[in-house]
């Protein structure tokens, strides 16, 4: 028969196992949770942020009078008045080829909802082209009845190119006066573009093989300002 002794021992050793087997599997916890912030954090180093939260730094303003500014973790462009009939971008000092791009954007409602920007991207000014215009493929952004977010437009050169008038599906996918994200992918000759994680152009063009990626507030002739903002823009080579 276990004596009083016997029994408080048997009952510290199987605390102890008790202590020893929480302690392990906080531990595991512990690792496996470590190795997951580092793999999110690895991914993330894969990205470059085009916009630090703070500054227009490692950005220069093209073409029109529209103005850009940081408001909060957002880059808002705001329309010129409206004698000013040229667009406005406002662009990386660094060109891009291969890449995935990724943005979220949202356009003030406007009269007759037509107010129109978009992103462009491969794109280049030079002195020797119409003194120096911007040119290149832009993936749209507007509010237009026409529907044709997500589609590639040839700033300054060839128009439309690619306008969705066959992907009912992607017409639908821009939500008006809400936040709208993006994603591009540019590798090689092909350019695919997705709006709200629907699939919206796929185009296969070698005009441009590399460029700069640039923010465009669009001339309008609305008699109040317009605002574009953008916000976690990022971009990933591949």
């Amino acid at each position: 028969m276990m004596n009083f002794r016997s029994f408080l021992y048997l009952v510290l050793f199987l605390l102890l196992l008790t202590n020893c087997g929480n302690r392990k599997t906080s531990e595991s916890a512990k690792d496996i949770s470590s190795d997951e912030i580092e793999a999110v954090r690895f991914q993330d180093r894969d990205w470059e942020y085009l916009f630090d939260g703070k500054t227009l730094n490692g950005w220069k303003k093209m073409g029109g009078e529209a103005t850009y500014h940081v408001e909060g973790d957002m880059i808002v462009g705001t329309t010129a008045p409206v004698s000013d009939t040229s667009n406005t971008f406002l662009v990386t000092n660094k060109f891009y080829d291969n890449f995935v791009l990724e943005f979220e954007v949202i356009l003030d409602l406007a009269p007759n909802n037509y107010h129109n920007s978009g992103v462009q991207i491969r794109s280049n000014s030079r002195p020797d082209f119409y003194n120096g215009l911007v040119h290149g493929y832009q993936v749209e952004i507007d509010l237009d009845t026409t529907a044709r977010s997500g589609g590639i437009y040839d700033e300054g050169r060839r128009g439309w190119v690619h306008d969705l008038r066959d992907n009912p599906a992607a017409r639908k996918a821009f939500k008006l006066g809400e936040w709208n994200s993006f994603k591009v992918v540019a590798d090689g000759p092909s350019i695919k573009t997705w709006v709200n994680g629907v699939a919206a152009a796929d185009y296969v063009d070698d005009m441009t093989p590399t460029g700069f990626i640039g923010l465009q507030v669009h001339a309008t002739d609305s008699e109040r300002p317009l605002h574009v903002k953008w916000r976690n823009i990022r971009v990933k080579p591949l």
